[in-house]
Order: structure tokens, then C-alpha cells, then sequence
């Protein structure tokens, strides 16, 4: 048990540390694009954790993947509000 949360604990911080690494990286134009796919993305991790918080974990597993669950949903609801408010801008003002 030990060791499964020390690798959970690795794979988690490799996510974090690649995650920064790789969005810094984005040039400001494909950001609305990437922001759609990481939405998509997104909604997978959500279903994963809501199986892994379904079985039969510890305590702290279960803790984590309600944290990832509502971290997760939060990231697509404020994704798909940022894209919306994107594409809202590019459509022509007036009754057309």
C-alpha cells in the first residue's frame, strides 16, 4: 500500500511538472484550441476518477480522486465558459 501511493505520488508530480512545462510553452493563438482539447481530456480524467472513487481504496485514495473529480469539472465548466466568451467575439454585432 505503501509503495502504490509513492507512485501515485510520482505520477502526480511528473503530471504537474510536464503540465507547466508544456502550457508555458503555448503561443497565445492556440490557446483557445488547446483549451478545447484539454477539456476533452479533462472529461476523461473525470470518469476515471469517479471509478477509482467508486472501488474499494483507503481513505486517502478515495479523498484524492474526489479532489481530482471536482478539480476536473471545474477546469472543463471554466473551459467551456472561457471558449464561449472566445467565440462570442467573433460573431457580428447586431440582430444578424
Amino acid at each position: 500500500m505503501e509503495g502504490a501511493l509513492i507512485l501515485y505520488l510520482f505520477v502526480l508530480f511528473l503530471a504537474i511538472f510536464l503540465g507547466i512545462e508544456l502550457i508555458s510553452k503555448v503561443p497565445a493563438t492556440l490557446h483557445t484550441p488547446l483549451m478545447s482539447a484539454t477539456n476533452a481530456i479533462h472529461g476523461i480524467v473525470i470518469v476515471g476518477t469517479l471509478l477509482i472513487a467508486g472501488t474499494e481504496v483507503p481513505a486517502l485514495g478515495s479523498f484524492l480522486a474526489f479532489i481530482a473529480v471536482v478539480l476536473g469539472t471545474l477546469n472543463v465548466v471554466g473551459g467551456f465558459v472561457v471558449t464561449d466568451r472566445m467565440l462570442n467575439m467573433f460573431k457580428k454585432k447586431g440582430g444578424r
